[in-house]
């Protein structure tokens, strides 16, 4: 898998910046890295554990610490830091983002006409 080349935060516009050595850029917002974290809050312990997080629109990230060399961990402004971001897990993010973005809007979605 490829590695980055460059890992650029911009607080401002809540985003992530990560260039690959193999020429992929991505621009990953902080709601999509939140929504898509790979820990336990998110994915359980166990099939059927999955749990949707939502109403994450406005999180940033606070500040990012290194794992190893292999992967990230983000401080989000909403106190979760729990999860290792892999450099696949986010070259896969930023590669599947359209989709997988779409997938959680029809969650989100399928969630508020339940709930109304």
């Amino acid at each position: 898998m490829p590695r980055p080349s460059l890992v650029k935060l911009h607080q401002k516009r809540q985003c992530l910046e990560l260039h690959f050595d193999d020429g992929m850029q991505f621009m990953l917002s902080c709601e999509y890295l939140r929504v898509y974290t790979p820990s336990a809050e998110r994915i359980g312990h166990g099939a059927g554990q999955e749990t949707l997080p939502v109403g994450k629109e406005h999180v940033g990230i606070t500040a990012i610490h290194p794992i190893g060399q292999y992967a990230l961990q983000f401080v989000f402004t909403d106190g979760h830091d729990s999860g290792f971001y892999s450099w696949d897990y986010l070259y896969t993010l930023g590669a599947e983002q359209k989709e997988r973005w779409q997938q959680y809007q029809s969650k989100v979605n399928e969630l508020k006409a339940r709930s109304t």
